[in-house]
């Protein structure tokens, strides 16, 4: 439930849906080569190394400090980058509630991305008691039942006689391997998947891990995929793909099923369900990847101010800085041609700079078992001495560094024309991204270490 909770959002089934039926096997590569393979590495280093800061203590422990910095750098700005995204989203499923066409306006979406956000903020400086309500009733009411709509209706309409955008053949389902543009939709299933790591910090209580971890990754993998590839087709049965919206297109496809069995009284309802949702996903990610920067804050890696927490034990100027760049990434959608190529030009610097993680961690999870080999692991990834760990490994390099290379390929139908702006914005963003850590790692102070207690 965890893993469900934190993965998946019917917000990606639109962005799958884009490739068509082709991305059932997008789907499929994206577990193989990047969600299985980083969900069992995350759960060794949680029980070798269950230290505060997750991905920092175990990038640090096997790269060093310089390289864990940047780990958890990168795991909380790709955060902030794709705020904007799921925001975007959360705004056009809003506009569904009493104005459909406010959707693809982008003042509308940019005033309701700071209003949630800033929001949530505020919530979340309240501690984690205050926000997991928020995250519990996002997920059953906003996640479950929305889906459900999606896969029941969608299938349904089908059955109901109706003709079927895609046809099913074999063909279909294949990706065009040749075609690097539209291989760049799978940047945008990669990252659907991404944050199954966040539940490895829970493998330690549960019981005998070394068997029940896995079944419960795998069981997992098995509902989050079976669901998504539903979702996904159920849209790309219904809606043309030059006409899927990869914001909107959810809601647009729960807007025609319902119109279609003359239920559209129904669409302001699931529309603030799904609100709920991707409101309950954003707030369970707030608070988490700040609380991991703020243990590398901690080591002195920041300021004292940035040390600081209130009474709730919230890292009060880390938040607040959080929110300043989301406000100011949102300003995208004022810039780019469409609200089309604004979400996808998030997406695929979240992508990429989620991409440079895995790789610190999968990496990581080879040089942990040659560093510390006698390092106790309550869960250990089967396959001998190295073997299951090389394995993995490679498994998820290959996967993270594929999504690198065709995200710089936009593909047709997210209203991107110029490529060599497109490419000039991600080069200089990734660069920056990966550069500010190190910067502030090497004029770091002394005097940044003065623990409080």
């Amino acid at each position: 439930m965890i893993n469900i909770a934190t993965v998946m959002s019917v917000k990606d089934w639109a962005v799958n849906a884009e490739y068509g039926l082709a991305a059932v096997s997008f789907i499929i590569l994206a577990l193989i080569f990047f969600f299985v393979p980083a969900a069992l590495i995350s759960a060794e280093l949680a029980t070798g190394w269950p230290h505060k800061g997750g991905i920092f203590a175990w990038v640090k422990e096997a790269l060093g400090h310089r390289m864990g910095f940047l780990a958890i750098w990168l795991l909380w700005l790709q955060n902030v980058v794709w705020y904007p995204t799921m925001l975007s989203f959360t705004a056009a499923a809003i506009a569904y509630i009493f104005m459909p066409s406010l959707a693809h306006n982008p003042t509308f979406i940019f005033w309701m991305i700071l209003s949630i956000f800033w929001g949530l903020t505020f919530i979340n400086l309240r501690g984690m008691e205050t926000s997991r309500w928020i995250s519990t009733i996002g997920v059953i009411f906003g996640i479950f039942l929305p889906g459900a709509v999606i896969i029941l209706f969608g299938f349904a309409w089908v059955s109901a006689g109706n003709i079927a955008i895609s046809n099913f053949s074999y063909h279909d389902l294949l990706p065009k391997m040749s075609h690097l543009p539209e291989l760049a939709f799978f940047a945008g299933t990669m990252l659907s998947f991404c944050g199954i790591e966040m539940s490895s910090v829970h493998v330690r209580d549960v019981e005998e891990p070394q068997k029940n971890y896995p079944k419960a990754i795998f069981f997992s993998a098995f509902l989050i995929s079976s669901l998504s590839i539903m979702g996904t087709i159920a849209i790309a049965l219904t809606i043309p793909k030059e006409k899927i919206s990869i914001v909107a297109g959810s809601m647009e496809a729960i807007d025609l099923f319902l119109k279609t069995f003359r239920m559209e009284w129904l669409v302001p309802a699931v529309a603030i369900l799904v609100t709920m949702g991707a409101i309950g996903t954003v707030s369970t990610w707030v608070s988490g990847p700040c609380r991991g920067l703020l243990a590398a804050a901690e080591k002195g890696d920041f300021p004292p101010l940035l040390q600081k927490t209130n009474r709730h034990g919230m890292p009060i100027a880390l938040f607040l800085i959080q929110a300043i760049i989301v406000t100011i990434l949102a300003t995208v959608f004022f810039l780019m041609p469409s609200t089309q190529s604004s979400f996808w030009l998030l997406t695929v610097i979240t992508a990429e700079l989620y991409s440079v993680m895995y790789i610190l961690l999968f990496l990581s999870g080879i040089m942990l078992r040659y560093k510390h080999p006698r390092v106790n692991r309550e869960y250990r990834i089967p396959g001998g001495k190295t073997w299951g760990m090389w394995i993995a490994s490679i498994l998820g390099l290959l996967g993270t560094s594929f999504v690198i290379i065709v995200g710089f390929f936009p593909p047709p139908g997210v209203g991107i024309s110029n490529i060599f702006c497109f490419n000039l914005i991600l080069i200089g963003g990734i660069a920056l991204s990966c550069s500010v850590p190190i910067l502030i790692y090497e004029f770091r102070s002394e005097t940044w270490s003065a623990k409080r207690h």
